[in-house]
């Protein structure tokens, strides 16, 4: 009997129901299914104030691990053929829990020579975070071998009004008593057990070759091509803002200069570099794919390594 270990970390409770949804097909099948969740040694309030909310910006982005409790005995000496770890960004960075989590040895001894399917429910960029934990577990020595991430669909500037009303008030409502509910709609989640069923399969037979392109088909990791080129300049950005706020002794001040500043950039930034784009579409048309297509397909080169990795094994 295969065995699978779900390690998640969640306020609200989408991205642990995104991963009920996903490995309840597992389950019926008789797979054995474990449940970790990443407990921080100080937790972060929910919901949360403004000004925790925004001073976590720093340490989240840089990937600077925070102390989290140790993990379940039984978890850590058990053998599982598969992880799937559910996590959601924060400030274009993998949510500092989950890269904590990693950064620690136990997180270290859970991944290490193990396959990972991650999971993300997300407002609606999270190119960048997804590679940046592909690469940390690369590093840790997992084998990333797919990615499932569902978003808020609703359009950017309305996703920020009801998400920030959710982190703030603790209750997913309808703002005003006219905006749509926040995060990733509900029959999503529901129908999320598709990707289980996707990734049960692969499970029984032991190979993912060719499982991520089965849940890019299925609407697994659906983002714009605008968002993946925003996530990647907005990036840039952040560090610069991040380094600044870790570096000076008047961290304070420079994260209250972030909050102003990503206030103006989502505002009356980000429309007009949506006209830029739409004006310079045709001409970087084929880069803007590439790039999309690298972000849903997991990086072909780590699918590649996986397959090293079995063909050594069997020697």
């Amino acid at each position: 009997m295969s065995k699978v270990l779900v390690v998640y970390y969640s306020q609200s409770g989408q991205a642990r129901s995104i991963a009920d949804s996903i490995v309840s097909p597992m389950i019926e099948q008789g797979v054995s299914v474990d449940f970790c969740r990443v407990e921080m040694a100080r937790e972060y309030p929910f919901p949360w104030n403004r000004k925790a909310f925004f001073d976590v910006f720093p340490e989240t982005f840089l990937q600077i691990p925070q102390a989290v409790r140790p993990i379940d005995a039984d978890i850590l000496n058990n053998e599982y053929d598969l992880i799937i770890l559910a996590y959601q960004a924060w400030y274009l960075s993998p949510s500092l829990p989950m890269t904590s989590f990693l950064q620690s040895d136990e997180g270290r001894r859970i991944v290490e020579g193990r396959p990972v399917v991650t999971v993300s429910g997300n407002r609606n960029m999270w190119a960048m975070a997804q590679k940046k934990i592909d690469t940390l577990l690369i590093e840790l020595g997992a084998v990333p071998v797919g990615n499932i991430a569902l978003s808020d669909r609703h359009c950017n500037h309305i996703s920020v009004l009801t998400i920030m009303d959710w982190m703030m008030s603790g209750v997913r409502r309808h703002k005003w008593g006219i905006l749509p509910l926040p995060g990733v709609a509900r029959s999503e989640i529901e129908q999320a057990t598709v990707f289980g069923n996707i990734v049960a399969e692969y499970l029984a037979c032991g190979s993912y070759d060719g499982m991520q392109a089965r849940i890019v088909a299925q609407h697994g990791a659906e983002i714009s091509a605008l968002l993946v080129s925003t996530d990647r300049k907005a990036n840039r950005i952040f560090r610069l803002w991040a380094n600044l706020c870790v570096a000076s002794p008047r961290r304070g001040f420079w994260i209250k200069a972030f909050e102003v500043y990503l206030y103006v950039a989502i505002w009356l930034m980000l429309p007009i570099v949506s006209v830029l784009y739409a004006v310079t579409y045709p001409l970087l048309w084929c880069r803007r794919k590439k790039y999309k297509t690298e972000v849903q397909m997991n990086y072909p080169s780590y699918r590649q390594q996986y397959k090293k990795t079995l063909n050594a094994e069997s020697k």
